[in-house]
């Protein structure tokens, strides 16, 4: 065992450096179904183009991203890492730069304000839906 920041890491449990695409994914999810709930509550008046504007951020949010990991992934040095399977990478741990955690505490810190977002859009949403 060795330390690193005053935390133990083992040498058998795993430790990633960049999260699952499974990940990507949910984050994806989440964008589409923040910007969907915004065009399905508020579309139908002058203020559509501010509409195209929050949708626009929002897709560049997603493809800038996207793109550089896209890069980043074919034009590394060094021999390609095999992709593990979801279920294998959240059993082990996340390296976040100061000192590695559980990858599903990684995930779950990393989604839940997104989903937050996305949830309550879709409740404001809602509500505009049922004042209309």
């Amino acid at each position: 065992m060795t330390t690193r920041h005053d935390h133990e890491i083992r040498h058998d449990q795993q430790v990633s450096r960049g999260l699952h695409r499974w990940v990507y994914f949910a984050m994806v999810g989440l964008a589409a179904c923040y910007a969907l709930s915004a065009w399905i509550g508020f579309a139908g008046g002058y203020d559509e183009y501010l509409l195209f504007v929050v949708t626009g951020f929002i897709v560049m949010a997603v493809a800038l991203p996207a793109i550089a990991g896209h890069v980043w992934r074919h034009h590394r040095i060094g021999r390609p890492g095999k992709v593990k399977p979801f279920a294998a990478w959240i059993e082990g741990e996340f390296d976040t730069g100061e000192h590695p955690v559980k990858a599903s505490t990684a995930t779950i810190e990393i989604l839940l304000p997104l989903a937050a977002v996305a949830l309550g859009m879709t409740a404001f949403a809602i509500l505009a839906l049922i004042e209309s």
